[in-house]
């Protein structure tokens, strides 16, 4: 166990701490067993060890960080890692990449259960099998979701001014007024474009020149590495999901006929279904809906986005389309606290009770202007003006 220690040790010593991410405070830390669930890429270690730098600095004999990829799980167990841990003091064990290691659930769970005196934090893939081991871990884990930077982060880090987090509800009440405020601090069309192509992950600030390749070995990782081993996508497919994800980077937004995609790709329908299912449940693509509950992996999505902007022009660098990249960047900033559904009255319905079109300067509500809480979020515009909110201030949400 000394070598696992050494490691923490080393990777504490390389961690920053002079930005961190929101969700920091968000996390209820004092609970039992914690689970934070995410796209890979997203910045998920570097919250651990960012804790453990700055809360958990006068346990540092009694914390303990691990990958769970590291070659040690090879001859020993989860279980053995806790209890010996625990009969050393420990007390806060941190587990990262669970999805590496086989029965994880089940093996946390009897950690949870037999040493109640260590709290356990550990981060997976968003295709995390949390969506079925639940009956397991339900009433023991508390599970936070990780999205990428927000805009407001973004511009936290590229600017150094801290912005504070707007809820929705004041943000339709009160827009002109933020709007104003956070114009007088920076101006956030120096900034937003750059957001879009490469703001998303936290490593855009490692060599910047490189963001666009790493950022398609990210790609790659997920499709050849998590989807075969987290939901069984056979390897022979993975070149037909990886047509599937560029259809869909070129589309304006993707409206799915799926027989016709079946056979231009050649894959049945219930396969091409579940396919884009996982492509959501990675993190790649978000899937639309016109009715929020009982969704199931055999449902036809009434529109599909890409995840984020990033991804937009990392798989489709000539063809990214404007409009498609405003209502991407809309539903990603809106989807992390807040129910996103499709509507035929505009372009999105949130939380069952607001109506959004989205558009450029010019856009018009002739769509929804008999509709009631009818909103436009338009692009290239610094202040709104009545239901007209600008579209950057929606990344001030999160």
């Amino acid at each position: 166990m000394e070598e696992l220690f050494e490691k923490h040790q080393q990777k504490l010593k390389y961690t920053p701490v002079n930005f961190v991410r929101s969700l920091m405070d968000e996390i209820n830390w004092d609970a039992r067993l914690i689970g934070i669930k995410g796209a890979r890429g997203i910045g998920k270690t570097t919250l651990l060890l960012q804790y453990i730098k700055l809360r958990l600095s006068s346990a540092s004999e009694q914390t303990l960080y691990v990958s769970v990829d590291t070659l040690w799980f090879n001859t020993h167990s989860l279980i053995e890692l806790a209890t010996n841990f625990a009969k050393k003091g420990g007390k806060y064990l941190f587990l990262d990449e669970v999805h590496q290691y086989p029965n994880w659930s089940q093996e946390i769970k009897n950690i949870y259960d037999d040493l109640p005196h260590l709290n356990v934090v550990f981060t997976g893939s968003s295709l995390l099998e949390i969506l079925n081991a639940r009956a397991d871990l339900s009433r023991r884990a508390v599970i936070y979701h990780m999205q990428g930077f927000s805009f407001r982060e973004f511009l936290s880090l590229e600017t150094g001014i801290t912005f504070d987090r707007i809820s929705l509800d004041q943000l339709l009440e009160n827009h002109l007024n933020i709007a104003g405020m956070i114009n007088e601090r920076v101006k956030p069309f120096q900034y937003f474009n750059k957001y879009l192509k490469q703001g998303y992950y936290p490593f855009y600030r490692e060599q910047p020149e490189l963001y666009q390749m790493r950022l398609g070995e990210v790609i790659n990782m997920m499709l050849e590495i998590e989807l075969p081993l987290l939901r069984g996508v056979e390897l022979a497919y993975i070149r037909k999901v990886k047509q599937l994800l560029i259809i869909i980077s070129e589309s304006v937004p993707f409206i799915p006929n799926v027989s016709k995609l079946s056979e231009k790709i050649g894959i049945n329908r219930a396969t091409l279904l579940s396919y884009l299912h996982y492509l959501d449940e990675i993190g790649l693509t978000r899937n639309l809906f016109k009715e929020a509950d009982g969704i199931s992996r055999l449902q036809k999505p009434s529109k599909i986005y890409l995840e984020n902007t990033n991804l937009t022009f990392t798989l489709s660098k000539e063809n990214a389309n404007l409009g498609n990249n405003r209502e991407t960047f809309f539903a990603n900033q809106l989807s992390y606290h807040h129910q996103l559904n499709y509507t035929e009255n505009g372009d999105f319905l949130i939380d069952k009770n607001y109506v959004f079109e989205v558009g450029g300067r010019n856009k018009k509500d002739r769509q929804i202007k008999e509709l009631p809480n009818a909103y436009i979020a338009a692009d290239d515009i610094e202040y709104g003006f009545k239901n007209k909110i600008p579209l950057w201030l929606f990344g001030f949400l999160y």
